[in-house]
């Protein structure tokens, strides 16, 4: 006798999804670890001009400062394809993260150790780079491994807590950091943020007999830069683009003299990076054979990715200036006494508090039943947009202070409002997006050039800071009429909206994946 179910009583028949019991584990230690990154970040820029820089002119220490906060961010978001690649080659994803969390809380312990010491305290950015940079691409697919076909349903919802306690640890670290900065010093500001990570570190250690450990896949003979090196080598246009990409990275290193070393090397890289990718792209089939099929499907996918991502960094460059360029601007305001300008900076995790839930309990389910599909794409591209929506806003208030009036600081909550829904739109979708997109293989590579858009889009500060020092780019500021930072706001905000109609264009012929495990 056979029994056919209907599809409801199929569906009633399945268990229902049940969430991992050790993802409060990795919560917890993402809450602990994102206090100490931001507790530290946020206050950076005004220590730097503040402390650490007097020896520079007053005139150079704004750009100063600047530079060293945007190079300082390049190395946390470069280092992800370090973290990624030991762990998919030699150790796993949680060995890891776990040494490179050893590495972060000793990056720490620099910072409140040498305040009064340049060498020192520049030394301690670095380990705090290369701590939180290797670990930055392992976490969230490693949230991502705990996850399967059966409970796939509950990785959004997971991605979405994690990304909220994101910035729970943000705004407090945002709030708080600055008035220990004032009140007791750099020690106390730097070495609290210090202990947070040592928590952190404790807390992830703790749960090590419950997480599922996917093991390394060692020496992969159709990894993903093989796949590409045996296209490649077949030769023809594709070698050719690939060329012209090493060529412009050897003119790149000519001009570290005028870029600076990190941007010249990191622009170097994404020109090899973004030509060879390209050049592979044009005869990937001829890798057939000499690598199994999967693998060279696998590689597009990767490739299409790449497109996307590339298109995701203008956002990432008009966002991370919010801890530079917007504390800057802050400086130039009226607020109250007790006011630190970087103490504005908490107003974007509280906003992401807010707008996480009330997007998926409230907007998503209010435009799904208007007839809108909600997909990721869609939400990437608009939060691209907004992002050169409110840089339209401070670059007019800006404009404002350059005329001489003075300028509430509450005015900035309207960009910063604006900002944080592009920002949810952005990187909490993104997170979950890379690793559902990302072949089985390749899921810590794919997350680590999600971090690198963010690099490249920290390049692109630096770039437009060393470009708009040029005679002719001074001279057609000066026939604006306005000042050097509101034509710079200005550009940023048309970057980011050119960048989000060209995201909108490619979504609309992207194939979707799914790739989580079965």
């Amino acid at each position: 006798m056979t029994t056919t179910l209907t599809a409801d009583a199929a569906t009633a028949a399945r268990p229902a999804a049940k969430m991992p019991p050790q993802i409060p584990y990795i919560i917890g230690n993402e809450g602990c670890e994102r206090f100490s990154f931001y507790g530290m970040r946020n206050i950076l820029t005004v220590f730097l001009m503040t402390s650490l820089l007097l020896a520079v002119p007053e005139s150079m220490r704004k750009a100063e400062a600047k530079e060293v906060f945007h190079t300082f961010v390049i190395g946390v978001y470069f280092f992800p394809l370090l973290g990624g690649w030991l762990a998919d080659r030699f150790f796993g994803k949680y060995p890891t993260i776990f040494w490179f969390s050893i590495v972060y809380c000793a990056g720490h312990a620099c910072l409140a150790l040498f305040d009064d010491n340049i060498r020192g305290f520049y030394f301690g950015l670095f380990l705090i780079s290369l701590g939180s940079g290797g670990i930055k691409p392992l976490v969230s697919s490693f949230v991502g491994d705990q996850f399967d076909k059966s409970n796939r349903t509950l990785a959004q919802k997971v991605y979405d807590a994690f990304y909220w306690i994101i910035n729970f640890g943000s705004f407090f670290a945002s709030l708080f950091m600055p008035i220990l900065l004032k009140e007791f010093g750099p020690r106390v500001a730097f070495g609290i943020p210090g202990l947070l990570m040592l928590v952190a570190t404790v807390i992830l250690w703790s749960g090590r007999q419950k997480y599922v450990h996917q093991p390394a896949r060692g020496a992969n003979p159709d990894s993903f830069i093989k796949v590409v090196w045996t296209a490649l080598k077949a030769g023809g246009l594709g070698m050719g683009v690939a060329i012209l990409g090493l060529l412009g990275a050897a003119y790149s290193l000519s001009q570290m003299g005028g870029l600076g070393f990190v941007p010249a090397v990191c622009l170097a890289l994404v020109l090899v990076m973004g030509f060879g990718g390209l050049g592979a792209s044009l005869q990937l089939d001829r890798a057939r054979g000499v690598h199994p099929d999967e693998a060279v499907d696998g590689v597009r996918a990767v490739l299409r990715l790449l497109v996307l991502f590339a298109l995701v960094t203008p956002f990432w460059s008009l966002f991370d200036q919010k801890a530079s360029t917007w504390v800057l601007q802050a400086d130039q305001m009226v607020k109250p006494g007790w006011f630190q300008s970087s103490m504005m900076q908490a107003l974007n995790p509280a906003l992401v508090m807010i707008l996480i839930p009330f997007n998926n309990l409230v907007l998503y389910p209010l435009v799904e039943k208007m007839g809108v599909k909600v997909t990721a794409l869609r939400r990437m591209g608009l939060g691209i947009a907004l992002a050169g929506v409110a840089w339209i806003v401070v670059g007019i208030m800006q404009l404002w202070l350059d005329g001489g009036e003075k300028v509430n600081i509450v005015w900035q909550v309207l960009p910063y409002a604006i900002l944080t829904l592009g920002e949810v739109l952005v990187s909490a979708t993104g997170l979950e997006f890379a690793y559902s997109q990302a072949p089985l293989s390749m899921k810590g590579t794919i997350t680590s050039f999600w971090n690198l858009s963010v690099t490249i889009g920290n390049l692109w500060v630096l770039l437009s800071n060393v470009s708009v020092k040029s005679p002719g780019a001074l001279e057609a500021i000066k026939s604006t009429g306005y000042s050097e930072t509101a034509c710079l706001m200005f550009f940023f905000a048309g970057f980011a909206l050119v960048a989000a109609t060209l995201f909108g264009l490619v979504a609309r012929r992207y194939p979707m994946q799914d790739n989580y495990r079965n």
